[in-house]
């Protein structure tokens, strides 16, 4: 399998590994991928062009080094407690700026597949939970460590709770505590645990099955599984019902089904 550098920084490498899926990889393995300010503007960047950008269906999310992402790079935080404010200024801008990539994440019409190598810690915990499919090496593990240190693990809170049960929750924020990739797949962190080796191949064979559906009709339905999610039931039925009418209307729903009925394969126009 070749790649090909396609856009990027030194700090987030993006490469397209085959025609429709591109990975981006974290890459600040020295500073064990802490996402620092300029890490976090690099990634938002790449995932709304990417969301932008026609030719791609899926995008990977790994990283480079030994571990995914320990979270906030708190020695940059630290840094600026010398600042006239204390730090304050800085400290909402870094919460603002990562929620702003938990929000893109979500919001990008192409689905985002983390592929987890090693520990994730604090927001790297939560960047894993916010993507929307998540593959792990059987020795990664996962934390919301802040109780430890003083911090807790409040934004990281956002999405675990969103993913896991909350008795689960509670307890990977109340005690800080690593848990091993098998746990985290029991608890609904992680969609697959394989071995260390396996990890960008499963993530790619669920890449490639994503990528031969119609664009248009998985824009659709990530869209609608967030929206749905977060409204009472009545209301979440109604919606539904509505997106279930609009998608009927749209031509590669026509082509799918006619596809369906004479037994052949689909040729999607992606709208």
């Amino acid at each position: 399998m070749q790649e090909r550098l396609n856009v990027g920084t030194e700090l987030v490498l993006t490469h397209t590994v085959e025609p429709g899926i591109v990975r981006l990889t974290l890459n600040r393995p020295e500073a064990r991928n802490a996402l620092s300010r300029a890490l976090l503007s690099c990634l938002q960047r790449e995932i709304e062009r990417l969301g932008k950008d026609k030719s791609v269906s899926v995008i990977i999310l790994a990283a480079a080094g030994q571990v995914f992402s320990s979270g906030h790079d708190l020695k940059e935080l630290t840094g600026h407690r010398a600042d006239p404010d204390g730090g304050e200024a800085f400290f909402r801008e870094t919460m603002t700026a990562c929620s702003s990539v938990m929000r893109a994440i979500v919001a990008c019409p192409k689905p985002v597949i983390a592929a987890v190598q090693g520990r994730a810690t604090a927001a790297g915990c939560q960047l894993v939970a916010t993507c929307d499919l998540a593959v792990a090496a059987e020795t990664a593990d996962f934390a919301t460590p802040g109780v430890n240190i003083g911090l807790f693990c409040s934004t990281p809170m956002v999405a675990l709770s969103r993913n896991v049960t909350r008795k689960r929750a509670m307890e990977m924020l109340l005690l800080g505590e690593p848990v091993p990739a098998v746990d985290a797949l029991a608890y609904g962190l992680l969609n697959r645990v394989v071995s260390a080796d396996d990890v960008m191949t499963v993530a790619l064979d669920m890449a490639r099955t994503i990528a031969s559906k119609s664009k248009a009709t998985v824009a659709i339905g990530k869209t609608a599984f967030y929206r749905q999610a977060e409204l009472p039931l009545d209301e979440a039925y109604a919606y539904a019902s509505e997106v279930m009418v609009k998608n009927m209307m749209a031509a590669d729903a026509g082509e799918g089904i006619c596809a369906f009925i004479e037994k052949r394969k689909p040729e999607w126009k992606d709208s």
